[in-house]
C-alpha cells in the first residue's frame, strides 16, 4: 500500500508533464471548395453546409431556406456578409469567404 501511495505523486507529475494531444483540426479545413459548383446549386449548398456544420447528417434546415441562411450568418459571425441573406450577392460573399479559409480541391 505504501508503494502505491508513494508512486502516486510521480504518476501525477508525469501526467502533468506529458504533452497534450494536438487539438483536432477544424472539419472546415478538410472540406475542399468545389471547383465548378454554381452558386445556389445543390452541390454548393451541400459544401457550405458541410463546411460550416449547419446540418447534422442530413438533419437541419433545408438548404437555402430562411432558417438555413440565418444559421450560415450565425456560424460566420462578424465575418458574415451584410447583404440580404440568400441573395446572389450574399451567396457570392459566403463563397468567397469560405474559399479563403479552405484549401483548393484537387
Amino acid at each position: 500500500m505504501r508503494r502505491l501511495v508513494a508512486s502516486l505523486p510521480l504518476a501525477l507529475l508525469l501526467a502533468a508533464c506529458s504533452p497534450s494531444p494536438a487539438p483536432p483540426q477544424s472539419d472546415t479545413a478538410s472540406q475542399p471548395a468545389p471547383t465548378n459548383a454554381a452558386l445556389g446549386s445543390p452541390e454548393w449548398y451541400a459544401w457550405v453546409d458541410r463546411s460550416l456544420h449547419i446540418g447534422d447528417n442530413g438533419h437541419g434546415p433545408d438548404h437555402g431556406s430562411d432558417a438555413w441562411n440565418r444559421a450560415v450568418q450565425e456560424k460566420l459571425g462578424q465575418e458574415a456578409p451584410q447583404s440580404k441573406p440568400g441573395s446572389p450577392e450574399w451567396q457570392q460573399s459566403v463563397d468567397a469567404l469560405l474559399r479563403t479559409r479552405l484549401p483548393p480541391s484537387s
